[in-house]
Order: C-alpha cells, then sequence, then structure tokens
C-alpha cells in the first residue's frame, strides 16, 4: 500500500519533464524550421554565376508595352486600288497589260468593242461637224436657239463618248482619223499600279460593270485582322500594331474598326494601314498581327523565362534574399507584355533572377528540397 501510494510522485515528476520538454523544444524546433526554410535555396560564387549565365535584376514598376495577337490577310488598298471595268456591252478584242505588271497612268490596258460605242461615236462626228460650221457662220446667219442646240448636241455627245471610257485624245482622233473603226475603244490605268488580276479572255463578251482587272499601288496595303468578339480590345484609328510574315516585321496603324461580326467567321474585323516599300507583301498573304498597347500604369514584370513551376504547380521566380543565395517565392500572372509577363506578390526593388532560372531550379532540385517557398 506503501509503495502504491508512491506512484503519483514519479509521475508528477514525468509530467514536470514532459512539460519542460515542451517548452524548451518549441523554440528549437521553430530554429530548425527556419535554417530549413533558408536551405530550400540555393548559394552560388561569383564565379559559378558567371559560368551558369546568371542574370539578377532588380525590378522596378515600368510601363510596358502589351501585345495582343490575331490573324491577319493582305488586302489591296480600297481607296488607292481602281476597277477595270466596261461601262456598256462590250466584246474584248485584246488586252495590253498582263497579271502582275507595273502600269503607269494612261497606259492602254484592253481594246473593246461595243454597238453603243459606234453609234456614240458616229453621233459624235455629225455633232463635232456642226458645231464647228456653225462657229464659221457670221452672226445673224443662225439663229441663238439653233447655234445653242448645235453646241449642245457636241457636248452631249462628247460626254457620252467620255461617260463609256473614252480619252479626250481618242474622242479627239475620231474627227482626225475618219478611217478609224467604229466601235473599237481602249481602256486606259487611270492610276499607276500593279495589275493584281485580269479574269477575261479574248474574245469574251462582258456586261457592263462587270471587273475586267484591278489596278492597286502596292505601296501601302491594307491589313485585315480578325479579332475576337471575346477580347474587349479598344482599337481606336491610331493604334500600333506589328505585322509579321516569313519572318519580317512591318509597323502598321489601325485605320479603321467594324462594329460588326462577321457572320461566317464569328469575328470582328480591324483594318489597318502597312507601307510596303520594298514590294515584299502583296494582296491575299495571311500575315500575323501583333497589336501593341502600353499599360495603363507603371507594373512589375519578368521575363517569361524567370518563371518557374513549383512542386504544386503555382509559378515561382527566384529572389535574392542574399548575395548568390536565391529562394523560390510563389507569384501570381498578371497580363502578357510581349516577352514579359506582369507578376504579383513581389515587392517594388527585390532582386530576381531573369537569366538563368531553370539552371537554378536544377540545383535546388539537386539539394533534395521542394524549390517552393511557403
Amino acid at each position: 500500500m506503501i509503495n502504491t501510494n508512491k506512484k503519483p510522485k514519479p509521475l508528477k515528476l514525468l509530467n514536470v519533464l514532459f512539460y519542460g520538454l515542451t517548452t524548451l523544444t518549441i523554440p528549437a524546433l521553430a530554429v530548425e524550421i527556419t535554417e530549413d526554410t533558408h536551405k530550400a535555396g540555393v548559394s552560388f560564387t561569383t564565379a559559378q554565376l558567371t559560368l551558369a549565365n546568371i542574370k539578377v535584376s532588380m525590378l522596378t514598376p515600368k510601363i510596358f508595352a502589351r501585345r495582343v495577337y490575331a490573324p491577319g490577310e493582305i488586302k489591296a488598298n480600297g481607296y488607292i486600288s481602281y476597277i477595270v471595268s466596261p461601262r456598256t456591252e462590250s466584246v474584248v478584242i485584246s488586252r495590253h497589260a498582263t497579271l502582275g505588271e507595273h502600269v503607269e497612268k494612261d497606259q492602254p490596258l484592253v481594246t473593246l468593242f461595243s454597238e453603243s460605242v459606234a453609234a456614240a461615236q458616229a453621233n459624235y462626228r455629225v455633232t463635232y461637224t456642226e458645231w464647228q460650221r456653225a462657229k464659221k457662220l457670221t452672226k445673224g446667219t443662225l439663229s441663238e436657239s439653233l447655234l445653242l442646240k448645235s453646241e449642245t448636241d457636241y457636248i452631249a455627245a462628247f460626254s457620252r463618248l467620255t461617260a463609256f471610257g473614252l480619252t479626250k485624245n481618242a474622242i479627239e482622233d475620231i474627227v482626225k482619223n475618219n478611217s478609224s473603226t467604229l466601235g473599237e475603244y481602249t481602256l486606259v490605268a487611270q492610276r499607276g499600279g500593279a495589275v493584281l488580276s485580269d479574269d477575261f479572255s479574248q474574245g469574251q463578251r462582258v456586261t457592263p460593270g462587270e471587273k475586267i482587272m484591278i489596278l492597286a499601288n502596292e505601296e501601302s496595303l491594307w491589313v485585315e485582322a480578325r479579332v475576337s468578339p471575346n477580347k474587349k480590345l479598344n482599337l481606336p484609328a491610331g493604334t500600333r500594331a506589328e505585322i509579321e510574315f516569313a519572318g519580317q516585321t512591318y509597323h502598321a496603324l489601325v485605320i479603321q474598326e467594324a462594329h460588326t461580326i462577321d457572320p461566317t467567321t464569328r469575328t470582328r474585323i480591324v483594318r489597318l494601314s502597312v507601307e510596303n516599300k520594298d514590294d515584299s507583301l502583296h494582296s491575299g498573304m495571311f500575315v500575323d498581327v501583333n497589336f501593341q498597347f502600353d499599360t495603363q500604369t507603371a507594373v512589375i514584370a519578368v521575363p517569361e523565362t524567370a518563371l518557374m513551376r513549383g512542386a504544386d504547380g503555382d509559378w515561382t521566380v527566384f529572389v535574392e534574399d542574399h548575395p548568390g543565395e536565391f529562394v523560390a517565392v510563389e507569384v501570381e500572372l498578371g497580363q502578357p507584355l510581349g516577352n514579359y509577363r506582369q507578376i504579383i506578390g513581389i515587392a517594388a526593388n527585390t532582386r530576381v533572377v531573369t537569366q538563368g532560372a531553370f539552371f537554378v531550379a536544377s540545383e535546388i532540385a539537386k539539394s533534395g528540397f521542394d524549390p517552393h517557398s511557403h
């Protein structure tokens, strides 16, 4: 009984020791966790940093250019292109320019024949002769009304031939050369440019307004970019963009933006203007369009290659907390900024690995630690 009553005494001592150990152990464990967290990074000497080509940069908020991609197609500039078409039913006699040829203003393009033009040319000869005779009569020989009618008939006949597309020289030749074939007329280039299409054959009958040729000056072209309606982008005239084709980059500016959705592609069309001084862009080519915007406020961003995935799938960057020593710090991604990406969760003026992050991650992995700080 005596021995039994004395058993609680050692138990009390054990409790004291247990609580004492607990009290003493907690600070020791806290120190150990701090050390493990500290070891979750990796240290490099100056020579190792140079050999591994690791670059550390101080991150400061800046205004960045944001880029948004859209597919595009080169189009002829509709404001300086010209459609060659007959203005009355005609038959193609001969062509004078071919596809892809660069023509100058007033250069002959195609010769046509038309019954309507033949009648108009014949009428012009008569009215021209009458008008010239009336002008030679002495005053008072011909009444004012007849003189006015003669002049009006001449002007109307001249204007009708002009409406058919005949040039002034061609009309004058009708009365100078009586042996000229009535009904034949030649359409000429109204402006210089390249022949982009000539979908017709000799002997073909063409209707009024039918497109037989397209001329365009390719020094300035349009690009029609198709933007997803889900991208709520404000693209006013003057917005900058880069056009990429076959490894070359061209600067372009937004000139128009459609406010309707294309029923076939379900996209909205944004039209840009691009200078084509080296003549390497042509209508029908597909290109990559990258719209450029400046961020509204200064942001912190790092190169895409500075971002690494942690073990739990979160994005991390490597922060230099001591010279040559790097620790992985979790961040949130913001908007893409070309080759850069905005990051959230890093204070300004923090030193971060911006080149060689993959090598740092590999060294941390070799240490047996998760390259991720919690």
